[in-house]
């Protein structure tokens, strides 16, 4: 069974950083990312990191956010700076397993930037 631990959110100003921390077990990802949602609104891809060590970001945080993977681990980690009122939502953890391409998420974890 698959299973995500978000760790990392919380309240912090604008201009701030956080650091998202993302740990799986159970299965070996071949992409592993972030997704996040607003009230009312769909969830979009923030960032994703794959086995190839290639990583894509959304328009929104290029420049700003860093996706990073540590393969033995099975974790993945946002580091987000330069961080305004606009990237506050609940980001997901994502991962795409590998042969099956099957996706998992995680519960989600709340981001808050507010002065």
């Amino acid at each position: 069974q698959v299973q995500f631990e978000e760790t990392g959110g919380g309240l912090v100003q604008p201009g701030g950083s956080l650091t998202l921390s993302c740990q799986a077990s159970g299965y070996s990802f071949r992409v592993m990312g972030w997704y996040r949602q607003t009230p009312g609104e769909q969830r979009e891809l923030v960032a994703e990191c794959f086995s190839d060590d290639t990583s894509n970001y959304a328009d929104s945080v290029r420049g700003r956010f860093t996706c990073s993977r540590d393969y033995a681990k099975k974790s993945v980690t946002l580091q987000m700076n330069g961080l305004i009122p606009a990237d506050t939502a609940v980001y997901y953890c994502y991962g795409v397993r590998i042969i099956t391409e099957a996706r998992y998420w995680g519960q989600g974890i709340q981001v808050t930037v507010s002065s």
